[in-house]
């Protein structure tokens, strides 16, 4: 292609960057969170079928071959953002769900110490009530309530340990999410820094 042919593609190109110019400055003041990113992919977009609809009835092909890049980065910022939008819900999830879990076993070790606590009050005054075979026979039955109600807080205290345990493994669960999420959104910055290397090297 020759320079003069070149001309009407570089006044496009031109006009674009100066029309994005002032939505580009208001962008990087509004910083680093999602409607900024999700205002800036949709200028992306924009930009690029912008770029490959001027390219197509120009027959320009640096034009063309531009709008494509754009489109495809766009395409991966966009994954990438879903990717780490639906491991951040997931993990609040089973945040949420662990908290719970975790509560329920506090709950349940609760109402089991207050249980075995009242039928043991209620052991030790039929004890001090009783007198002679009486009390033989109460002491009897406050040492088998004592020891069931200590078999019951001994097996309540193992779903707690038990529930616990669960709520660690799904606490590791959003760990692991939250991870793949990193991965994703530093796949994203990684493809975002190309686009933008890629961008400059072709103003030089």
């Amino acid at each position: 292609m020759s320079v003069v042919s070149a001309i009407p593609g570089i006044i496009v190109d031109r006009s674009i960057r100066l029309v994005r110019l002032p939505a580009d400055a208001v962008l990087g003041l509004a910083g680093g969170n999602s409607a900024a990113g999700a205002v800036k992919l949709g200028l992306d977009r924009v930009e690029a079928a912008v770029r490959a609809g001027a390219g197509g009835v120009l027959g320009d092909e640096t034009l063309a071959r531009d709008a494509r890049r754009r489109a495809d980065a766009a395409d991966e910022r966009e994954r990438a953002a879903k990717l780490r939008a639906q491991a951040e819900s997931r993990s609040e999830a089973a945040d949420d769900e662990a908290e719970s879990r975790e509560q329920q076993a506090e709950r349940r070790r609760a109402e089991a110490a207050e249980e075995a606590e009242r039928k043991r009050k209620a052991a030790e005054k039929r004890r001090r009530s009783a007198n002679g075979q009486a009390a033989k026979s109460a002491k009897s039955r406050a040492s088998a309530a004592d020891k069931k109600a200590a078999q019951k807080k001994e097996a309540a205290e193992e779903t707690g340990k038990r529930e616990r345990l669960e709520a660690l493994d799904a606490k590791a669960r959003a760990l692991q999410e939250k991870e793949a999420a990193l991965t994703a959104g530093q796949e994203a910055d990684r493809l975002a820094e190309e686009a933008a290397k890629a961008k400059a090297a072709r103003k030089r």
